[in-house]
């Protein structure tokens, strides 16, 4: 009898155990997808913004039309992670698609420490609550990998000679700091 208790409370504490890692690997895939969606969003808006007078976001109708040659922003249409579902879609007052989100009502477990493109994140209570959109709070024209590396900020306006620093604006020729070249100790001739 004991034995069959001691089985039921360790199956038990193995199942609790097993439902956080399916749900931690749940999460991560969500926000991979969700970046790239948030992403090909963004670059869409971009390419379809050039030449235009008129300001504004462009966004697509579909997701679909992200995926489509010539130039596809978006590998492919992802299904929701958290649900297995179709995303909750964002749309924009023209009617195009500017984000998604989970239908998922779900506590995350993830909490603090996201990605530049999502830093919003923080504090919310439900994967529901992780909008997926451009633009967004936390950037303006940041685009950002799914695993936060690769930050492409928005360039600085340009200056005749300059060199950009990578440091969040150029140096002009003049401005560059010297380093002073010393020789190598050694007997003095």
């Amino acid at each position: 009898m004991f034995a069959i208790v001691l089985i039921g409370i360790t199956l038990a504490a193995v199942g609790k155990h097993w439902k956080m890692i399916v749900q931690r690997e749940k999460e991560a895939d969500f926000l991979a997808k969700g970046i790239e969606i948030q992403n090909a969003l963004a670059l869409y808006s971009a390419t379809k913004k050039i030449g235009r007078i008129l300001p504004g976001e462009m966004y697509p109708q579909s997701l679909v039309e992200l995926t489509r040659p010539p130039k596809p922003f978006l590998r492919r249409v992802y299904q929701d992670p958290m649900t297995g579902g179709d995303w909750e879609y964002l749309r924009a007052p023209t009617g195009g698609i500017m984000g998604v989100r989970s239908k998922s009502t779900l506590k995350p477990i993830k909490e603090s420490d996201f990605p530049l493109a999502v830093r919003h994140f923080e504090g919310r209570r439900t994967y529901r609550d992780w909008m997926f959109q451009h633009p967004n709070a936390s950037s303006s024209s940041l685009f950002v990998s799914p695993m936060g590396m690769g930050v492409f900020p928005p360039q600085p306006p340009s200056v005749p000679g300059a060199v950009s620093t990578g440091q969040g604006g150029p140096l002009s020729p003049a401005n560059v700091p010297t380093i002073p070249v010393v020789p190598p100790p050694g007997p003095n001739p």
